[in-house]
């Protein structure tokens, strides 16, 4: 397969633009956690979640981790490990309260461009503008 090249700059504005709205949710679900566990327990699956862990402790916990490795992610460190990290986070999300509002949901197609963004970063190796760049 022939090698293309991808502008450096693209690269850095593609990792800071997906960031973006994984910083924003940790910090809604760390200030709002009862909205979000609202949405939890609202969900299809919702009796299901909340059986395994309390609901508020779910929104606080991945606040948490959307906030640090959104951070991480957007500054680059250690880029494909946050972006793994964020993909394992945004699964359940997705499988739990996106899907509720059908195929046609606005919110369950940002979520697949992200899973697309997020895939970007981990199947490319040593990309620009790291500061850990991976050595696998």
């Amino acid at each position: 397969m022939k090698e293309t090249t991808v502008s450096s700059t693209s690269i850095l504005v593609l990792r800071i633009a997906v960031s973006g709205i994984f910083i924003a949710a940790g910090i809604n679900h760390l200030q709002k956690p009862q909205g979000i566990a609202k949405r939890i327990l609202e969900a299809p699956s919702g009796e299901f979640l909340s059986s395994i862990a309390d609901p508020q402790f779910l929104a606080l916990s991945s606040g948490v981790l959307l906030l640090l490795f959104g951070i991480t992610f957007m500054l680059g460190i250690y880029t494909k490990i946050s972006a793994f990290a964020l993909t394992l986070l945004l699964l359940p999300i997705t499988f739990t309260i996106q899907m509720d509002g059908g195929i046609l949901f606005g919110p369950l197609w940002k979520n697949v461009a992200l899973f697309g963004g997020l895939s970007f970063f981990i199947i490319n190796k040593n990309l620009p503008y790291q500061i850990f760049p991976n050595t696998k």
